[in-house]
This record gives C-alpha cells, sequence and structure tokens, in this order.
C-alpha cells in the first residue's frame, strides 16, 4: 500500500536531529510503524521476532545493534529495553540513534530512570482530514494563530457523505475502503480492546462485557464533561457492580492504551470571579470508535443530529490536536461556574493562544461568535495576551471573517 505522508514526518525528522532516541506513542492502528519505517534504516520488531525475545534473555544490548536510526518497534514487550538505550545513548553521544513505537504506556514502575535529556517523545494520533485528502487544506491553523485573514472557497458539504467519513475515521488502515468495512474496522477494534487489550496491557484478568459496557457508556458521553459517578451508573448492568472507582480503573487503562484522548480544562486569568471548572473533556482517540462502539449505521447516524453533532465536534478535536502538534501547540477546553463553554483552546508555547467554537452548520454561527467575543470580554489580558483569533469551525460555507472579528472556517478547509 502506498505511504501517505503525515505531520509527524516532519515533526519526527526534526526529533531525531535534537535527541539521542524518539519515542513514538499513540493508539494501536494508527500507523506509528509506517512513519518511523520512513525514516529508520534498521528494524527490530519486538512483538514477532523470536530471536529478540531470546537476545533479550542473553545479551539485550545487541538488539541494539544496527544502522542507524533504528527502530525498535513495540519496545514494551520487553520494557527493561529502555534504559539500556538510556545508556547506550550516553556512550555513543550521537543523535538521532533509536525510534521506539509503542500502542501502549508501560505502567509507571518500567521507567525507573528518566529518559531526560536523551528521549524526545510523539504522541502520534489517527490521520486527520487533511492526510486523508478530504481537506482543501486552503486554511492553515498557524495563519489563524498569527490573526490571518482566512479565505477558501465554498466547502463541499453532504451530511450523509461526512457521516460515512466518521465511520471511516483517520486509521490508515480505512484508506480506500467503504464504510460498511470501516464500521466492521471499528467494530473489530472495539472488540480486541474490550476482549484482549485490557488484560494484556495490564497483566489482570478483566471482564470483556463490563469494559464493553464502559466504552458504549463513553460513546454515548463523547464530547462531553461526564464524571466517573455518571459512567458509573450508566454503565452498571443487572449486578450493578461497576462503581466510581473499578470505572477509574478501567479509564487509566484506556488511557495507557492511548484508545481515549480527553483534553484537559484551561486554567487561565479572568476578570470575574466566576469559578474555572477543571474537568476534563471526554474523547477517544478517533470518532470512529464512538460509532463502532454504538454498532451506529449511516442511517442511524442521521436519526439522532444531537449525536451527530457531538461526534463532529470530536472529530474537529481529533483535528486541532494533530494541527496543533505540528507548532507544539496544546488543546483544552473552557468552563466555567456561570456555565459559559468554549469547545477548544489551543494554545503555543510563546503564549499565543486561540479559541474555537465547533458548529456543524452555518446557521450556528451567529451564535458561536457572540460566544466566542463574550468569552474574549472575560478573559485578562493584562496578565495573557489577548487572543491571536476566535474562530467557529463548521461542516459546510466558506472561510472568512465576519465584520465582529470572528473567523468562519469549515473543517474541510482546514490544516496544520
Amino acid at each position: 500500500m502506498k505511504y501517505h505522508p503525515r505531520f509527524a514526518d516532519n515533526i519526527l525528522s526534526d526529533r531525531l536531529k535534537g535527541s539521542g532516541a524518539v519515542l513514538i506513542e499513540g493508539a494501536k492502528g494508527c500507523g506509528k510503524t509506517e512513519t518511523a519505517t520512513q525514516a529508520a534504516k534498521s528494524v527490530a520488531r519486538f512483538d514477532i521476532d523470536e530471536q529478540i525475545h531470546i537476545k533479550m534473555e542473553v545479551d539485550p544490548k545487541s538488539v541494539l545493534n544496527g544502522y542507524t536510526p533504528r527502530l525498535l518497534d513495540e519496545w514494551q514487550e520487553h520494557p527493561k529495553i529502555w534504559n539500556y538505550i538510556r545508556h547506550e545513548v550516553d556512550e555513543r553521544k550521537m543523535k538521532g540513534q533509536f525510534i521506539l513505537t509503542g500502542s501502549a504506556t508501560p505502567d509507571d514502575s518500567v521507567r525507573r530512570h528518566s529518559g531526560a535529556g536523551r528521549f524526545s517523545v510523539i504522541k502520534m494520533r489517527p490521520m486527520s482530514l487533511y492526510e486523508k485528502e478530504w481537506s482543501s487544506g486552503e486554511v492553515a491553523l498557524a495563519d489563524l494563530m498569527s490573526g490571518a485573514v482566512p479565505r477558501s472557497e465554498t466547502a463541499s458539504f453532504e451530511i450523509g457523505e461526512f457521516a460515512e467519513k466518521m465511520m471511516l475515521g483517520g486509521w490508515p488502515g480505512t484508506l480506500g475502503v467503504s464504510s460498511a468495512d470501516g464500521m466492521r474496522f471499528s467494530q473489530d477494534y472495539i472488540s480486541l480492546i474490550a476482549e484482549a487489550d485490557m488484560s494484556r496491557v495490564s497483566d489482570k484478568k478483566r471482564d470483556p462485557y463490563k469494559i464493553t459496557r464502559l466504552l458504549r457508556s463513553l460513546a454515548r458521553n463523547v464530547s462531553t464533561e461526564v464524571t466517573l459517578a455518571a459512567l458509573a451508573k450508566d454503565t452498571a448492568g443487572s449486578d450493578a457492580d461497576l462503581d466510581g472507582e473499578t470505572v477509574r480503573d478501567y479509564l487509566s487503562v484506556m488511557e495507557r492504551l492511548m484508545v481515549v484522548d480527553n483534553i484537559p480544562a484551561w486554567s487561565t486569568h479572568i476578570r470575574s470571579a466566576d469559578t474555572l471548572r477543571k474537568s476534563s473533556k471526554r474523547y477517544f482517540a478517533d470518532p470512529s470508535l464512538a460509532v463502532g462502539a454504538l454498532g451506529l449505521g449511516v442511517d442511524k447516524l442521521l436519526d439522532d443530529l444531537c449525536f451527530y453533532g457531538l461526534l463532529f465536534e470530536s472529530l474537529v478535536i481529533r483535528d486541532l490536536k494533530i494541527y496543533s502538534d505540528v507548532n507544539d501547540g496544546k488543546l483544552f477546553h473552557y468552563r466555567d461556574s456561570r456555565g459559559m463553554e468554549i469547545d477548544a483552546i489551543v494554545e503555543y508555547p510563546d503564549g499565543a493562544w486561540g479559541a474555537f467554537e465547533i458548529k456543524l452548520g452555518m446557521g450556528a454561527a451567529d451564535t458561536a461568535a457572540e460566544n466566542l467575543l463574550r468569552f474574549a470580554a472575560k478573559v485578562d489580558t493584562e496578565k495573557i495576551k489577548p487572543p491571536s483569533a476566535l474562530t467557529v469551525i463548521t461542516g459546510n460555507g466558506f472561510a472568512h471573517r465576519r465584520a465582529d472579528g470572528v473567523n468562519v472556517v469549515p473543517v474541510s478547509v482546514l490544516t496544520a
């Protein structure tokens, strides 16, 4: 299969120039190995190469021998290799020696010695609309964040076709397949999480039925700040044995598998005495997983436009994360005690930030713009920079700047 270029390609290239080893983490199937293989000169596959299992018992350091950069794929299968890499980087005193990929984060006891100064970490995500060639790329997030006026042709948007794109998701494995095959991919992905991955990664047998119930509850509550207690109540079956602590434990393992990809609340300075909420907003790594967990086809998605809107928000959040990663940006959401909410805040390392509201149709742009302006007025710009951009991201329309200064940008013209 032809390799489709990713934003992660350039990020990886830059990190290899500055670090002895680069660790790429991300959900299973998001394309880590393929991207790493483009840069690697030799490969050690820890999950399938039986020789590596033997070497790790006899002479672990020999696994590191090979042309550099050397890819250590699924390194967490033998987590003690971490310390050998650390020492090897120190001894060689050269950049770009190793690339590590992993679809699960080892527990905290594994990394007994810090990789600070030796390792750079990249969080890789599924493909964005632009990477899948479903966005024209006429408007760059970086340009919005620099204050540029967005412009584009009118974006083609047919709600049923967009539903199919959400079902296919950003997985490289769904490139060129039908929506039905994409649906099967997501359902199989969810089944494997419940039946194998959750137990494998934590070395503890877990009930697939309970995990499936929790995944379905997360899907029903995607793009919300649903609490542990609410998830436990929604998830509990006739046995009623999924309490808040059990849910917390399951979610912790899902985070290690990088199946969920929540965004934290933004902590900032505001002029009023309103209290800022601290709860994270819950998302899957890709909106297709919510569709797969609930077994929804296109027709069912279109029958519930409120849920469709939450999935649309989830898709935009995924893409904003990918695009902001290119410039080391971070994504947050905002909510205060008066109920004011902002769907996404992008913040760059230099303190520049932009606020984004996500609305499926252009018809909601007026209300969203008013909300963004009210929010901007609350921020204490004597303590932080004023916003670089206030933007409504929509499903349809064309990119432009309104008379009130708020941008309107369809997601299908957006890029990094």
